[in-house]
């Protein structure tokens, strides 16, 4: 059976009007002031979607490869890539089973493309490992999760459960028939210091962390609970 991650990215051809996916162009930015612009880094974008970051950084430049579970999106993802002639790849795959070794100077996990919305902690822990497993020695991950603090400021609720700091859910989705699907959702909200433990408990030995505001993602801001998401940039 799908999880329901699986079945709400299918068939998604409005996700570019999302209103979470309008700071690619500041996004990438932010990518490239972190490796400092170098376009001979070999970057993995892990949960790439449609390929919004992989597409923008292929057009300035950097050799990427995009990996995600949904085949819908990553067809999304080649018909632009083919529309502009843009060198990048993309693959099916599960972060949870990410074969690669030492092949990657930094690895991308935006906006929830593979962490946090699975079963269990373990898998994300297990997400990780795998993405530690492809950078090579001196490599960066930088990531997005969903920031528990603001859970923690909000009124409090039924649907967020303090035990397991997990959110349950429910999305309507259409279906391309033009009937609707409703899913029943789960997703899971970490501190930083929780971050940090799982981070370093499979090998990253710097982490920094760092704000995802409305005018995009701030290096020199910590993150608060004022925003939805916390980011991290975590060196191998």
């Amino acid at each position: 059976m799908k999880q329901w991650y699986e079945e709400l990215y299918e068939d998604f051809d409005a996700y570019d009007a999302e209103p979470y996916t309008q700071n690619t162009r500041a996004e990438v930015d932010f990518i490239e002031q972190v490796i400092g612009g170098d376009r001979s880094k070999a970057i993995l974008d892990v949960g790439c979607g449609n390929g919004r970051h992989s597409l923008e950084l292929a057009r300035r430049g950097y050799q990427v490869l995009g990996v995600d579970l949904s085949a819908s999106m990553l067809a999304q993802a080649r018909q632009t890539a083919a529309a502009e002639n843009l060198v990048v790849g993309f693959r099916q795959g599960d972060a949870r089973a990410l074969r690669f070794v030492r092949q990657f100077d930094v690895v991308i996990m935006l906006c929830e493309g593979a962490f946090s919305l699975m079963e269990t902690d373990a898998m994300d822990s297990l997400i990780l490992s795998k993405v530690f497993r492809a950078l090579r020695p001196g490599g960066r991950l930088i990531m997005t999760a969903p920031n528990a603090a603001f859970m923690l400021a909000q009124p409090p609720t039924d649907a967020f459960d303090l035990t397991t700091l997990r959110e349950t859910f429910t999305l309507d989705k259409a279906t391309p028939a033009g009937s609707s699907k409703t899913l029943a959702c789960s997703q899971r909200y970490y501190t930083c210091p929780e971050l940090r433990w799982l981070l370093e408990q499979v090998g990253f030995r710097v982490i920094e962390f760092f704000a995802c505001t409305e005018r995009g993602y701030d290096r020199s801001e910590k993150p608060t609970r004022a925003q939805f998401e916390l980011g991290v940039i975590a060196e191998k």
